[in-house]
């Protein structure tokens, strides 16, 4: 049984910074793609970041240059620091594992999802 505990989320004002954890247990976390996504309110949950190594990583165009995906192996677990953040950055995130196959964009390539923490953004 895989487990993901997000972790980090929080009120913040426009511009501030949050780093939000993702601890993985119940397998071998190394090869894993770990992604990140968000869901606003009102609004279907989309794709932020995903890692598999320190050099292969994808970012989604809304947060490319303000937020940075990264992992520690020896802790098995992936951080997403998020600055210059704004109120559309407001979302529930959810940290993901893609065991199998498939494109890392796409929620449903995702096998095991975390319970998600709340980031509000004021302006």
């Amino acid at each position: 049984q895989v487990q993901l505990v997000e972790s980090g989320g929080g009120l913040v004002q426009t511009g501030d910074s949050l780093r939000l954890s993702c601890a993985v247990s119940g397998r071998t976390f190394s090869s894993t793609v770990m992604g990140w996504f968000r869901q606003a309110p009102g609004k279907e949950r989309e794709f932020v970041a995903a890692i598999r190594r320190t050099n292969n990583i994808v970012y989604a165009d809304s947060v490319k240059g303000r937020f940075t995906i990264s992992r520690d192996d020896a802790k098995n677990t992936v951080y997403l620091q998020m600055n210059s953040l704004k109120p559309e950055d407001t979302a529930v995130y959810y940290c993901a594992a893609r065991l199998y196959g498939g494109d890392w964009y796409n929620r449903a390539n995702y096998d095991y999802w975390g319970q998600g923490t709340q980031v509000t953004v004021s302006s």
